[in-house]
């Protein structure tokens, strides 16, 4: 597992980098009931594995992975090209706060509380009626959630927090 710190001094923390493994990443987009009809955002995508697999293993009509690397982003166009995804995968280079999230009828993120509690208010905002938002590892506060699911695997466990709008917040 990597693990890489972002600085981010205007906010005052780093953010790391974490993969979230592929087992993890399925099981977010199984309890978020990803199909064809939906569009799915993932917020700090990394390296563009849960786009990729929301489009070809759930047949999301669209998913966008927003990055703030670099790197990260290049080597996730890199396998959405790879993978011939172009024009259903969209990986895009910005910062999560600043970009809109309006089109998503599913959203996924393994972001820290902190980070979280920056975008909650953005979430509030932007999402419509029925978006389902889940979440690696960390609850968003002041939400209440429709379900929570723990993984364990041969290394650690995971839990995975499910939100719905007009039902957790």
């Amino acid at each position: 597992m990597e693990f890489v710190s972002i600085p981010f001094p205007e906010l005052g923390f780093s953010v790391p980098y974490v993969p979230t493994p592929r087992h993890v990443a399925k099981a977010m987009l199984e309890l978020a009931k990803v199909g064809p009809e939906d569009v799915v955002y993932d917020l700090g995508s990394g390296d563009g594995r849960i786009p990729i697999i929301a489009v070809e293993e759930f047949g999301a009509k669209k998913a966008v992975g927003i990055e703030i690397r670099s790197d990260l982003v290049q080597i996730a166009k890199e396998e959405v090209k790879k993978k011939g995804l172009e024009g259903r995968v969209e990986i895009i280079k910005g910062d999560v706060l600043e970009i809109p999230v309006s089109e998503a009828t599913v959203v996924t993120m393994f972001l820290l509380p902190d980070l979280m509690e920056m975008l909650r208010p953005k979430l509030e905002r932007e999402l419509k009626e029925g978006v389902r938002v889940v979440s690696h590892e960390y609850p968003m506060a002041h939400w209440k959630p429709v379900k929570v699911v723990r993984l364990e695997d041969e290394h650690m466990y995971h839990t995975l927090f499910l939100y719905v709008k007009g039902r957790s917040w």
